[in-house]
């Protein structure tokens, strides 16, 4: 476990911090000015609970329940009974990375002195990260509207010592018991406080922030490959000329052109084509190679968007109702320091659902092209001399054949899970809440996508290393960078030219050399950094 401290305030927090907590284990602790927050808002929530008028989410039911008033003595039920009847999931467990980047963010929200929660209930939601217990929380369950219900229900219930959660090493048992044995107590919700540990969006916005971190690497990566596909197709790297992409300021397909002239920078291939195959001269190369900017620009100008919208969700408090202080309302006002509650829409999914489902398209295409070059590779006729799909002796060898149907299949599910999931709504709630987001959907497809992505490009990769390893068998240099990428390639375990062998081990370890970033690693200290 990473023994950096992440420490949450009342005005949100960072993708890092995210991703610190989610994925690297680092510890939570919350700010004196969260504490003072937390408890200046339950100040309100307590003044306006002690009133004889209905006030929702304090002293009502919820959803299309929220008609009727709760009796003081029936509201800790209340809040028990929303948690339990809430906690609905089925299907598949989600990715311990993804439940606790969900606990995290609904902490951050918690934090904001916005929710009405107690000081304790926040303590105890970083009590339980800390000591590593992750909820079991299903696949099916949120409609992305009225926040990741069921998700978030799942770790309430965690909260209060019931239903299931993986300890730190792995084992699934009764929450109660993990709570027990790493001495944390289970919390008793009081009024508001269960729908407050609900009503965010909380799972969809981690996953996203996830995305987008692997996303940028795997652009950065489908750049190198690009390249190495340009070079071994003995491309001209002409088209990536920067006063070309000054003409079209797009700033995606600036940086993208960049890093491959960075990885081509000495190639004694590129521009071969008539001096290397005795052919006419090439006046353009295919569009999968000579737009490879375009294409992977216009998809990094995609993730800039997608931040811009990660970064306003992660500095934004999303309950409802909220604790506001100060000022008045036609909504119920506490009288302690003017603060009041209200009702909104905040938790709605829509920003984050749009996004995400951009992020499967662009990732979709950009795999979609990355199969395009590799299949110009492995074909005779439109490789300029490289042998049948790269086999040692076609015919008796077959080569990256079965590698490109691999890869083809993947494309194919790539452009499934393109479909727009925030295209559909379902109503629900008796109609009370009648449009929802699916946003928490378009997040679970975009990270198949994104899974997927990584073997797309893995496979290029280990298409065009091979193919520039048989240029340089006959006597063509290779870019430094192109060398530098080969032999950190072959030293990951994925084997080089040669007769037929067992292949999925070599394309599970280009697998893991994409996506661990090592591909990037191993480039530059070659090229400099690359964008």
């Amino acid at each position: 476990m990473d023994m950096h401290t992440v420490v949450v305030g009342t005005s949100g927090t960072t993708a890092e911090d995210v991703i610190a907590v989610a994925r690297h284990g680092a510890r939570v602790e919350l700010s004196t000015a969260a504490v003072d927050a937390l408890a200046a808002s339950r100040l309100i929530v307590d003044a306006l609970a002690a009133k004889p008028e209905p006030v929702y989410g304090v002293s009502t039911g919820f959803g299309a329940l929220a008609s009727r008033h709760i009796s003081t003595e029936l509201r800790a039920q209340l809040q028990r009974n929303i948690v339990r009847s809430h906690a609905a999931g089925m299907g598949p467990r989600v990715e311990r990375e993804v439940v606790r980047a969900l606990m995290f963010l609904r902490l951050k929200t918690v934090a904001s002195g916005h929710t009405g929660v107690r000081p304790e209930v926040a303590q105890t939601m970083a009590d339980v990260l800390n000591a590593g217990i992750t909820p079991v929380v299903h696949e099916y369950g949120s409609l992305g509207c009225s926040g990741d219900l069921a998700p978030l229900s799942h770790c309430a219930l965690t909260l209060m010592g019931e239903g299931e959660a993986e300890g730190p090493d792995g084992t699934v048992g009764p929450a109660g018991e993990l709570l027990a044995a790493h001495g944390i107590t289970p919390v008793e919700l009081r009024e508001k406080e269960g729908l407050a540990l609900l009503n965010g969006t909380d799972g969809m916005l981690g996953m996203l922030v996830m995305a987008l971190a692997d996303l940028r690497n795997l652009y950065t990566s489908a750049d190198i490959t690009a390249a190495l596909s340009l070079e071994a197709l003995l491309g001209t790297d002409r088209v990536l000329a920067p006063e070309l992409h000054a003409i079209r300021p797009h700033p995606g397909q600036g940086a993208s052109a960049d890093n491959m002239l960075r990885v081509l920078a000495g190639s004694g291939l590129t521009g071969r084509h008539a001096e290397v195959t005795g052919d006419a001269p090439r006046v353009q190369d295919a569009y999968s190679v000579r737009c490879a900017p375009q294409v992977n620009g216009a998809g990094r100008d995609t993730l800039d968007y997608a931040a811009v919208v990660a970064g306003r969700e992660l500095a934004s408090s999303i309950d409802n109702p909220v604790v506001l202080r100060g000022g008045t309302s036609r909504s119920s006002e506490a009288g302690n320091g003017g603060g009041r509650v209200e009702s909104n829409g905040n938790f709605h999914g829509a920003p984050v659902a749009y996004v995400l489902d951009f992020l499967a398209i662009v990732a979709a295409d950009l795999g979609s092209i990355c199969e395009r070059r590799t299949d110009r590779l492995l074909d005779k006729n439109r490789s300029h001399g490289l042998p049948p799909f790269l086999a040692d002796d076609a015919g008796v060898d077959s080569g990256l054949m079965i590698a490109q149907y691999t890869q083809a299949a993947l494309v194919s599910e790539m452009k499934r899970l393109a479909v727009p999931a925030s295209a559909d709504s379902i109503p629900s709630s008796a109609m009370q809440e009648d449009h929802v987001s699916m946003g928490w959907s378009a997040a679970r497809k975009l990270r198949t996508a994104v899974d997927n992505l990584a073997r797309i490009v893995a496979v290029e990769l280990y298409a065009a290393t091979r193919a520039v390893e048989i240029r340089a068998a006959e006597g063509l240099v290779p870019a430094a960078a192109s060398q530098a990428a080969v032999a950190a390639l072959r030293a990951a375990g994925a084997q080089g030219p040669g007769p037929d062998r067992f292949l999925a081990p070599d394309l599970a370890a280009a697998d893991t050399f994409v996506r661990e970033g090592l591909l990037v690693a191993a480039v530059e200290p070659v090229t400099g950094p690359l964008a």
